[in-house]
Order: C-alpha cells, then sequence, then structure tokens
C-alpha cells in the first residue's frame, strides 16, 4: 500500500547540509501496523510527513497504492491527504475555541458534507471514543486524554485507509497511553493501515512490526521485536 523507494532528505543547516533521511527503502503493505522508533533527531517524523504527502523528498519516490505521491500536483495530494490518510499528533492541533463536535466536523466540512450528516457522524465517533457526553466541551474543558480522543475521532471523520500517528502518547500518563494504543489497535483489526512513531517502548511493542531509523537510515525491520533498547 505504501512504500519508500531510496528516498532521501536533505537540508541546509547554518552552511552544512543535513541529510534527514539517507536513501530509505520500504514496504507497509495494507493492514499493516508499524512503529518506528530510533533517537530524537534520527528523521522519524520527516520519514511520517514525507508518507503523508506533506513533504516532498529531494531523491527517491513515495507511492501510496503504486501511485508517486510527489509526481502529483498539490491539489491531487492535498485530495489524497482529505481522503485517504488520517494523522494524529503528539500536540493534538485541536481548534481552542471549537467544541469536540465541532472540532470532529472540520474535515467533513470541507469534504463539503451537508451539516446534518456531520452532526451524526461527529457525534457516532465521540460516543465511539467514550466522549458522547462530552460533545459541547472545548479542549480546555477536557483532560489531554479527552482531548486526544477528541483528535483521534476527528481523524476517523472521513474514514482514512492509512493512519499516520506521531508520538499519540507523548503528552499522556501510561494508562492513558495504553487506552489510546487500544484504540489504533481496534482501527487496524478494521482493516487500517498504521505508520506509529513513538519514543514509548510499551506503545511501539503493540504494533505487528518494528522499523528503526538512527541518523536517517533504516537499520532494521523485524516483526515482534522487543525495542526496549532504544
Amino acid at each position: 500500500m505504501l512504500k519508500m523507494e531510496n528516498v532521501s532528505k536533505t537540508y541546509p543547516h547554518r552552511g552544512q547540509i543535513v541529510k534527514a533521511l539517507d536513501g530509505a527503502t520500504m514496504h507497509v503493505p495494507k493492514g499493516d501496523f508499524i512503529s518506528v522508533v530510533g533517537p530524537s533527531g534520527s528523521g522519524k517524523s520527516t520519514l511520517l510527513l514525507m508518507l503523508g504527502g506533506m513533504l516532498s523528498p529531494s531523491q527517491g519516490r513515495v507511492l501510496l497504492d503504486n501511485a508517486s505521491i510527489y509526481d502529483m500536483n498539490p491539489a491531487e495530494r492535498a485530495r489524497i491527504r482529505r481522503d485517504r490518510v488520517g494523522f494524529v499528533f503528539q500536540t493534538f492541533n485541536l481548534v481552542p475555541y471549537l467544541s469536540a463536535i465541532e472540532n470532529v466536523q472540520i474535515p467533513l466540512f470541507l469534504a463539503k458534507v451537508d451539516e446534518q450528516t456531520q452532526k451524526n457522524r461527529a457525534t457516532a465517533l465521540l460516543d465511539r471514543v467514550g466522549l458522547g457526553d462530552r460533545l459541547d466541551h472545548k479542549p480546555c474543558e477536557l483532560s489531554v486524554g479527552q482531548q486526544q480522543r477528541v483528535a483521534l475521532a476527528r481523524m476517523l471523520a472521513n474514514d482514512p485507509a492509512v493512519i499516520l500517528a506521531d508520538e499519540p502518547t507523548g503528552n499522556l500518563d501510561p494508562e492513558t497511553s495504553q487506552q489510546i494504543i487500544g484504540f489504533l489497535e481496534e482501527f487496524n483489526r478494521e482493516g487500517r493501515t498504521i505508520v506509529m512513531v513513538t519514543h514509548d517502548p510499551r506503545a511501539a511493542v503493540r504494533a505487528k512490526r518494528t522499523i528503526r531509523l538512527r541518523d536517517g537510515v533504516i537499520s532494521c525491520q523485524k516483526a515482534d521485536e522487543s525495542i526496549h533498547a532504544a
């Protein structure tokens, strides 16, 4: 489903060229659940942004269902992100002045779904993540864990085939972190493909497969690998 073929990404920094990714090649089959681990600055977030069509490579190709994402024009990439890919971030990225239900409605509004359908779907998704009684609460009125669950519901609004999660448990306590990973496992069992960047060994081992990054290089890809030394 997702592929990277010899992908590199370089940045100029203080007169030098920094390689965020260096010849990365990987294949993520449909229905896979991959955790990406490695030290800070190893290229994990760069890899995730490239898979999501948000950061073009300096070299190589990124493919979704055998279509080269960065050979598409910006409008086509935006449509792919809207219709096929769901993003989950460590910082939630909720709109602070909107209620929970309004935050979940945003992708549906952008997709020009009628208002009643927006409300019905947003309500059902918030109920699914245990927030059916918090529809009208703004982010500041919710706990950190509840905010992440709103973000999960919003991510599901357009029924994405691919979920890209960047440190989804990074701001959460251990119990809430396990709850969020449980939701991701549930979404994966429904057939969604998940790539998750994480520093949390307890989260990473819940994936089906682990990829290690170091200095922009994929050093290993193993199934059911313990990553407690990461």
